[in-house]
């Protein structure tokens, strides 16, 4: 995965101390007959899990963008954001070279516009559609998120 030229310059000042992060996850839906409701999920070349897709938040972007971003990158989706789905602090995590790092997930759901899934930029090793109700295994902070934005309605949730 490449790591983007910020969090190496901060990296460059800081080594491997703890880092804070913004991050963002976008679960992106579309309506399909016979299928009906369907989500776009990523294989992560990392680690071979199965997650919607997420990303690093640029200093300055507005997360909503970010998450639209990430989805034409990693999967070369066209979606637009329809609600924050949920906001909540992850455990801090380490990385293999040591580097740690703690994010604030920003979960939004997104809608479908166009485009055909697959890995686009190398940090995927397969995108695809899945029935809500037929997704492959995925962790359970994956599966939260994805929940969150098949709730019905536009309010987030907030761990407290």
């Amino acid at each position: 995965m490449p790591t983007p030229d910020f969090v190496l310059d901060l990296r460059a000042k800081i080594g491997h101390d703890l880092l804070w992060l913004s991050g963002v996850t976008a679960v992106v839906l579309r309506v399909t007959a016979p299928a009906g409701l369907e989500v776009l999920l990523v294989r992560r070349a990392d680690t071979g899990a199965w997650t919607p897709v997420t990303g690093i938040i640029d200093p300055g972007e507005q997360p909503a963008v970010a998450g639209a971003r990430e989805v034409l990158e990693e999967a070369d989706i066209v979606a637009v954001p329809e609600a924050l789905t949920s906001v909540r602090s992850l455990p801090p995590m380490k990385y293999a070279n040591g580097d740690l790092s703690q994010y604030l997930d920003l979960t939004f759901r997104f809608r479908y516009v166009s485009g055909e899934p697959h890995p686009a930029d190398g940090e995927n090793t397969d995108a695809a559609w899945f029935p809500v109700d037929a997704m492959p295994p995925m962790s359970a902070d994956m599966a939260s998120r994805v929940a969150s934005a098949l709730e019905p309605g536009q309010v987030a949730r907030f761990e407290c």
